[in-house]
């Protein structure tokens, strides 16, 4: 582990002579690339500064508890070194967390699609609950939501709805909330006040670029017909929805939220390009892992990663067993709690597997 920091040491002191370099300082494409180089190991180094000098505070509190013969000043000398022994401690671990291997797609921003599961109409309000807690959690952190696509159920929920989250670091915090999310309450709609359980479910996918993935035109199929509104009534005369098929995997995708053929047709292409990238990315992990873990599963009541109980006002996360009694706090976008859990376990699993050498 030292040797790799002492190499990512050497490459933050290149960037940084290449940045003040008089030859570069006419390129900003190449000033913009060094600059986010270092900013990307800026916090390693300074941790590794800071376990340098510590190291060396500690070998002379050491030396000096060897060869003083005053008690008081070898105690405080033991004292020092106590702390110091603690604090390098603290610093390796967070090294070991920063040197793990990132995801790529980490700082990309989002595409989710929420859909109804099981439950009828009370699976699509819930679809619509959902929806507002991630537009209250992107609105915390200055993102921005766009709508893609949207198919309302006509009681004020969505069968589906599509759409983006652009913001630094989107990804890496929403791609834990891929999966089945249950809902237990009972419906406004339940005269004998019987509790109801329904499932959403969600999947999260990064935006990609075309050269992330092969996409060739001669395996799309290209549909268009005309956009409808809630209950399949057409709500426009032209035909500006598009539908696109993979033809080799089968991926469908329909957009019809835009006003002409061409937004909506550029808006397929990327909702595709994700769908592509994420089948590619599950086929490897299956590969290395020899077991079949699916993102969202069938939506099935069985299967689960978060329950939200109304009549308990509870939220569980059944994937790291914590639950939280502020539901209404939480449907506010309150879900830093379990993210934070998640992340936790994520860098856990990767140190126990070896991820830092």
């Amino acid at each position: 582990m030292l040797e790799k920091l002492a190499g990512i040491a050497s490459r933050y002191e290149e960037l940084e002579r290449l940045i003040a370099d008089p030859a570069n300082v006419n390129d900003y494409q190449k000033i913009t690339e060094y600059a986010k180089e270092r900013a990307g190991i800026e916090e390693i180094v300074r941790l590794y500064r800071d376990y340098q000098r510590q190291s060396q505070e500690l070998a002379d509190a050491r030396q000096m508890i060897e060869a003083e013969s005053d008690p008081e000043l070898r105690e405080m000398a033991q004292q020092e070194a106590t702390e110091l022994e603690s604090s390098i401690e603290a610093i390796q671990e967070s090294l070991k967390l920063l040197l793990l291997p990132k995801d790529p797609r980490d700082d990309k921003n989002v595409i989710m699609e929420i859909r109804a599961g099981a439950g009828g109409d009370e699976a699509g309000l819930f679809v619509a609950d959902l929806f507002r807690m991630y537009g209250y959690y992107a609105q915390e952190r200055g993102w921005k939501i766009d709508v893609i696509d949207q198919h309302e159920t006509g009681v004020g929920g969505y069968k589906q709805i599509i759409f983006e989250i652009k913001g630094q670091g989107a990804y890496s915090r929403l791609k834990y909330e891929s999966g089945v999310h249950r809902v237990q309450r009972v419906p406004e709609t339940e005269s004998q006040g019987r509790i109801h359980t329904s499932t959403v479910t969600v999947a999260v996918m990064a935006e990609v670029d075309e050269v992330d993935v092969d996409l060739r035109d001669e395996d799309i199929s290209m549909d268009f017909f005309r956009a409808s509104g809630a209950g399949g009534q057409h709500v426009q005369k032209n035909s500006t929805a598009v539908r696109l098929t993979h033809v080799p995997s089968g991926l469908v995708v329909e957009v019809q939220d835009e006003r002409s053929q061409t937004q909506n047709r550029l808006r397929a292409r990327q909702i595709l390009l994700a769908r592509l990238y994420d089948l590619e990315a599950e086929k490897q992990r299956l590969e290395i892992e020899g077991e079949r873990r699916s993102q969202v599963g069938t939506g099935d009541r069985s299967e689960k990663i978060r329950t939200y109980n109304y009549p308990q006002g509870r939220v569980t996360d059944h994937r790291i067993n914590v639950s939280n009694y502020n539901l209404p706090g939480v449907m506010d976008g309150g879900i830093d709690g379990f993210i934070e859990e998640l992340a936790t376990r994520d860098q856990a699993e990767k140190l126990s597997a070896g991820g830092v050498e």
